[in-house]
């Protein structure tokens, strides 16, 4: 089973983030879009056709998003088959919080690395749409 595709986003903890975006908007010419962070489009080395995006994203410092982990940083991995990743990883030990969740962005599910790092497994929708779209 082929595990993680790619990178679907960096997800960071910050005092500021509208301010954090605005310094990196400046200095390193990221655009956020509206709703906050900065979406890079890109297409599949493989297969032209096929498009994706990846996401940079502050939050803010009091966020729950990423517990139970107390780190400020969540990796957003991307991943073909969801469901299956997630009972595999179940059958190795690995720490799966919560269950899979479906939106309109795909399926969303979460596990935790040795340094109690929470991660987001990702399986974009067939038509894999940006969020700010």
């Amino acid at each position: 089973m082929k595990r993680v595709t790619g990178l679907g986003g960096i997800f960071f903890k910050s005092k500021s983030p509208k301010d954090l975006m605005a310094w990196y908007k400046e200095h390193l010419g990221l655009e956020p879009e509206a709703w906050g962070g900065q979406i890079f489009h890109w297409r599949e080395k493989d297969d032209p056709e096929s498009a994706g995006y990846t996401v940079f994203n502050p939050f803010k410092a009091d966020t729950k998003h990423f517990e139970p982990s107390t780190e400020p940083v969540m990796f957003n991995f991307r991943v073909d088959d969801l469901d299956g990743l997630i009972e595999q990883l179940r059958k190795e030990g690995v720490a799966v919080v919560g269950d899979v969740q479906d939106s309109e962005f795909g399926k969303f599910g979460w596990i935790v690395d040795p340094d109690g790092r929470k991660i987001e497994l990702w399986q974009p929708p067939d038509t894999d749409p940006s969020p700010a779209e």
